[in-house]
């Protein structure tokens, strides 16, 4: 999925111009899948410290690199999209809105039904102008509503997911880290004085860890959104064909090619049953009369839940970890 994403970008971004933020463990293998130019710029998180802490560690290097104040896409690399093209077009007009300093811009997916799964964006009901897209600037953000919330925003037409793809110039993402997170700003901007310099693996596996664990759209979307004075936030609908692909459920929604049909990893067979998905370590799968299941065989563990509830996976995880039974994950 990481080499689909850099395909998708290649006629807008050359790979000269990409830059990877992972983990320590996953770094060597990540290089392997990205282009020559692209793998000096892979950067490694000593410790896991969330998206607002990652994407600043991008911002401090392309500054850097750059000597000036770059446009900046943030694209998560585990997102499926189906209509590429109609996606770049839409990126390229993000940057161009984004150009403007002090602008946030979040790509909002149309909802297709009331997903409790995602976060969700409320934009205002007229459009701004803006040259080959409509924009509109947020109102909020809400995080996994419930069901019934989730129908009410579907049906009101003003409401979009979140699909965590952001664009900002360098300066608008470190000014507002600044004034929403100055901790974590302060320490970056610190290391920034070091990139290139034989001080610079040493202060970051010192300061890295210690910075604030808090996703992007809770330290920077939110509260920017909650500013007082002129908007700052913007979405543009984006209809992509997209998933993140972030449940059993979405998988099964990527590879199904009708309403109802069945899909198996390896060998089986259906008997008066529908829409359900197994994936097994190659053993034959005989399925009677259940519909719209999920059925996941690893080595240790097998995982069974209704489609609808695929999402509810993250509930048992948090048990798991309170059990201190993190070999099952």
């Amino acid at each position: 999925m990481l080499e689909q994403t850099v395909a998708r970008l290649r006629p807008l971004i050359p790979p000269q111009r990409l830059w990877s933020v992972t983990n320590a463990e996953q770094a060597t293998a990540l290089r392997k899948q990205l282009p020559v130019p692209a793998r000096k710029h892979v950067l490694a998180e000593p410790a896991g410290k969330n998206t607002a802490a990652a994407i600043a560690l991008a911002a401090v290097h392309i500054r850097h690199v750059a000597h000036g104040d770059a446009l900046m896409a943030v694209l998560p690399a585990d997102h499926f999209i189906s209509k590429p093209e109609r996606y770049r077009q839409i990126v390229k007009n993000a940057l161009a809105f984004a150009s403007q300093p002090g602008r946030i811009v979040v790509l909002g997916i149309p909802p297709a039904h009331p997903e409790t799964g995602y976060g969700y964006v409320e934009r205002t009901v007229e459009p701004l102008t803006a040259p080959g897209c409509s924009v509109f600037a947020v109102r909020r953000f809400t995080e996994k509503p419930g069901l019934a919330l989730a129908k009410e925003y579907v049906a009101s037409g003003n409401y979009h997911w979140n699909a965590g793809m952001f664009f900002w110039r360098v300066s608008t993402y470190l000014d507002a880290l600044k004034e929403f997170l100055p901790q974590t700003y302060n320490a970056l901007e610190i290391l920034a004085r070091h990139i290139g310099k034989s001080t610079y693996a040493s202060l970051l596996k010192k300061t890295y860890p210690r910075l604030e664990n808090i996703s992007v759209d809770y330290a920077v979307l939110e509260r920017a959104t909650r500013a007082p004075g002129p908007p700052r936030v913007f979405v543009i609908p984006a209809e992509i064909g997209w998933s993140d692909v972030g449940s059993w459920a979405a998988v099964y929604q990527i590879q199904a090619k009708r309403p109802g049909e069945n899909i198996f990893s390896g060998p089986g067979h259906a008997l008066d049953a529908e829409g359900n998905f197994f994936w097994t370590a190659g053993k034959f799968v005989a399925a009677i009369g259940v519909h719209d299941l999920i059925v996941v065989e690893t080595a240790d563990a097998l995982l069974v839940c209704p489609r609808n509830r695929a999402q509810d996976v993250g509930k048992i995880v948090k048990e798991l970890e309170a059990r201190n039974q993190k070999n099952l994950f």
